[in-house]
């Protein structure tokens, strides 16, 4: 058993030993807490080895307090969010996201695929599950029931709805699922019912995730699919992580297509149609993606609004601004087509399209959605995270150009005038690490400033 402040984050529910006991109470608060309005919660899981256990134990929870379960089964993430936007129901989805196979986690949402997260709940589930971890499930009421949907076929044609691959140039892509749940959901919509070459690695569903060491943002986690896209002469190489909602950009050559160029590609295709239908457009940015989506969002004649990092923050604002597309640089890509959530294999299909359409190569067609240089996100474990962070705020307050906020944790802009610099310094939900990204004009001044915060970060040690 674990201590609920342990494994309920900001955002979802993760731990490296979760439990069926632990899992039957969050899922019973969950009933309780947010989906009580509703008479049925949508219940999927993805292929880890301990997800099987965990769901039948969160099904447990939910039908003890009167919930009916529409059961999906082996699902991504995404296609639980499809299934509660299209059934406006709240759903419920076993998995640890990109995390290594050991964790298990929940995902939860509200009617729609609502996020819920710190603001909208989550933490008032964990306190009314340790109640009930302490003193046992309520006896009273009636016991749920539990029915099926198979929701694969549904959910491949509602996403081959949104974009339009028919009259697209044939290419060669090569998917790269890592033994995850885009194993399904990739064949299942695209079959042969495009013009897709399809190559697959890793497309073999394995719950203990042999294939990766990490996420598929990172490098080492992508070797495998950069050496099948040279060797098939592929046109674009796609990686997903276990639940198959993050995607992953490979060009011809191999190389990775940054996340901030993708949501700058997909962003203006986005404002476009909006733009044809007659409607103004809003994209949602957040704030360590590239300064070139917002620039290339402004040239287009849409707006774009920044937030902080993470899915519940990008989606609220989505919502509340009526954006069409939002994009973060950690690979998540949200659509107001899709219930504002995230959906990585739609995005995929908008890159598709995008590369389909004209005749140049990836690397080409995203050249101009890289004008800067960035760093890669880099943590540092410290002892006093906001004392850091405040001394490295006092060495740049009051500096000539430079622009200061606390969106999300600290970010030092002198992006107005020349040199042009950006670093954004914020602070780990779960553990005393500061991320620091940086970005520039070009690459030696971005090395200086990341040099410069970094000595700043580490008080003079290295």
């Amino acid at each position: 058993m674990h201590p609920m402040d342990q494994i309920v984050n900001a955002y979802d529910v993760r731990g490296e030993q979760l439990d069926a006991p632990t899992v039957t109470a969050l899922a019973a608060a969950f009933a309780d807490v947010v989906a009580c309005a509703n008479a049925k919660v949508v219940v999927g899981h993805d292929m880890r080895t301990t997800s099987a256990e965990l769901v039948e134990a969160a099904v447990d929870g939910l039908m003890a307090r009167g919930m009916d379960v529409l059961w999906l089964g082996l699902c991504s993430t995404d296609e639980l969010y499809y299934a509660c936007g299209v059934r406006s129901l709240p759903g419920l989805m076993v998995t640890a996201g990109n995390h290594p196979a050991s964790f298990n986690g929940l995902k939860l949402c509200g009617p729609k695929a609502a996020p819920v997260d710190e603001d909208t709940g989550l933490y008032q589930v964990a306190s009314v599950a340790e109640r009930y971890l302490r003193d046992g499930l309520p006896a009273d009421g009636r016991t749920g029931t539990r029915s099926e949907w198979d929701v694969h076929g549904d959910y491949a044609a509602y996403l081959r709805s949104q974009v339009d691959l028919s009259q697209i140039r044939e290419l060669s892509v090569v998917v790269d699922a890592g033994n995850g749940m885009a194993a399904v959901t990739v064949p299942a919509v695209l079959g042969d019912k495009v013009p897709v070459r399809l190559f697959g690695v890793h497309m073999r569903l394995d719950g203990r995730l042999p294939s990766r060491t990490g996420g598929p943002l990172e490098s080492e986690s992508l070797a495998d699919l950069r050496a099948e896209v040279l060797a098939h002469h592929a046109d674009l190489g796609l990686a997903f992580d276990a639940d198959a909602d993050r995607c992953m950009v490979l060009d011809e050559a191999g190389d990775v297509v940054s996340p901030s160029a993708i949501t700058a590609l997909i962003g203006l295709r986005a404002v476009e149609a909006e733009q044809r239908a007659g409607r103004h457009a809003t994209v949602i940015h957040n704030l360590i993606t590239s300064r070139v989506v917002p620039d290339l969002m402004n040239a287009a004649g849409a707006l774009p609004v920044r937030t902080r990092v993470g899915h519940p923050h990008v989606r609220r604002a989505m919502a509340a601004h009526g954006a069409v597309f939002g994009g973060e640089h950690s690979g998540h890509y949200y659509f107001r087509d899709f219930f504002y959530a995230d959906d990585g294999l739609l995005a995929a299909l908008h890159v598709m399209a995008a590369l389909g359409e004209q005749a140049y190569p990836m690397s080409a067609l995203t050249s101009l959605y890289h004008p800067y240089v960035a760093s890669a996100e880099i943590n540092y474990t410290v002892e006093d995270p906001s004392g850091v962070r405040s001394r490295v705020e006092a060495a740049y307050r009051g500096e000539p150009g430079v622009v200061i906020d606390h969106l999300d944790g600290l970010t030092v802009a002198h992006w107005d005038c020349d040199p042009q610099w950006w670093f954004n310094l914020r602070q780990a939900a779960t553990e005393p690490v500061l991320r620091l990204n940086v970005e520039a004009a070009d690459g030696d001044v971005m090395a200086s400033v990341r040099d410069a915060v970094e000595a700043r970060v580490l008080g003079g040690r290295r």
